[in-house]
């Protein structure tokens, strides 16, 4: 088993921190610095796109850490995919709850129209990302030393 398991926790984990690094390295600071029409439109762009696609990676990334530390037989591989299981769902609980509430708000904004009480999330959101990312990229390279452990 596996080897069924082990590549796709590596294929989901691996997208999931491909993805949020990929938006250190040039999403969000390109998002950061556009005027603030043109970031809500590029904000709610870049949403909708991820959104569907990252809770697939997260909560597999979290169920299949979960069976590999329930099922490794060794000790090391077993804490370790444990920990990056536990990363992986401070990631999603990030997402849940800060970064995914903006994303779905930036999508009912109509950037030619801002409301007059708009408040700008980049701060925020950039924070919450960056800690997600950091988590994510943790697990990943957890899960590899797991892996280590077995080979």
């Amino acid at each position: 088993m596996l080897n069924v398991l082990a590549p796709l926790l590596l294929l989901l984990n691996g997208l999931a921190a491909g993805v949020l690094f990929g938006t250190q390295l040039g999403g969000f600071p390109y998002l950061a610095s556009l005027p603030t029409d043109r970031y809500v439109h590029a904000h709610a762009f870049f949403g909708q796109r991820y959104d569907p696609a990252m809770p697939i990676c997260l909560v597999g990334t979290v169920a299949l850490d979960a069976a590999l530390a329930v099922g490794a037989e060794n000790t090391s591989a077993r804490t370790l995919f444990a920990v990056a299981g536990v990363l992986a769902t401070a990631t999603a609980l990030i997402s849940v709850t800060k970064n995914a509430p903006v994303n779905r708000k930036m999508r009912t904004i109509d950037p030619e129209h801002l409301p007059a009480d708009f408040q700008d999330p980049r701060g925020s959101w950039g924070a919450w990302n960056r800690r997600r990312s950091v988590l994510t990229i943790v697990a990943l390279v957890a899960n590899c030393a797991a892996l280590g452990f077995l080979l």
